[in-house]
């Protein structure tokens, strides 16, 4: 599956292998049974979920582009995992909002994973905080950016259309760095990951 992710995007989006890997473990660290994952694209860390959790566990899928996860739709019904898997079309905010409404979801979760529109990571992290047991772990992908979130000036690293995010990026680190809801480390892994275990 990745081979073919890599080929058709040049593996920009997608989860990198290590970083896959790494999720797994955490969600075994953790026993993970119920996991939501923000921004599924083609469905490689999604897949990785499925193949971590126990036969009666969940994960909760959600991105804007069906037909993104439709790619790696065959990987994940050949591995037999797909009756684990709720994906939802649809902006994250709207979806974790209805999770909210119902107070048995609140503390429900043992993991999340978010890998979508950094523009959004703080909205996420608020509700996400709220959905998450104590103990359990929220992962963000691409907190790195390659390494160019050390960079004194934007232009530097990259074309206009993806400033915002960068900017986003830096703002939210120095956010969850000082968030005394979470413990955090942050790993070089793909393209940088933080994980945060609710406190």
């Amino acid at each position: 599956m990745m081979m073919m992710i890599c080929i058709m995007f040049r593996a920009y989006y997608g989860t990198a292998p290590d970083g896959g890997q790494f999720l797994s473990l955490l969600m075994k660290l953790v026993n993970a049974k119920k996991t939501i994952e923000v921004g599924v694209f083609t469905g490689y860390s999604l897949l990785a979920t499925a193949l971590t959790l126990p036969e009666d566990g969940k994960v909760i899928g959600i991105d804007i582009d069906r037909k993104a996860y439709e790619i790696g739709l065959p990987s994940i019904k050949k591995a037999g995992v797909e009756h684990k898997i709720d994906f939802i079309e649809s902006p994250a905010l709207p979806i974790l909002d209805n999770l909210l409404q119902d107070p048995a979801n609140e503390g429900a979760f043992d993991f999340a994973f978010v890998d979508a529109d950094k523009t959004n990571s703080r909205n996420y992290h608020e509700r996400l905080l709220k959905l998450v047991k104590v103990g359990g772990v929220i992962v963000y992908d691409n907190t790195l950016w390659g390494g160019t979130v050390i960079l004194p000036d934007v232009s530097l690293a990259f074309p206009e259309p993806r400033r915002p995010e960068w900017s986003h990026t830096i703002e939210f680190n120095k956010f969850i760095a000082v968030d005394p809801r979470v413990q955090i480390s942050h790993v070089a892994l793909g393209d940088g990951m933080t994980i945060c275990r609710r406190l």
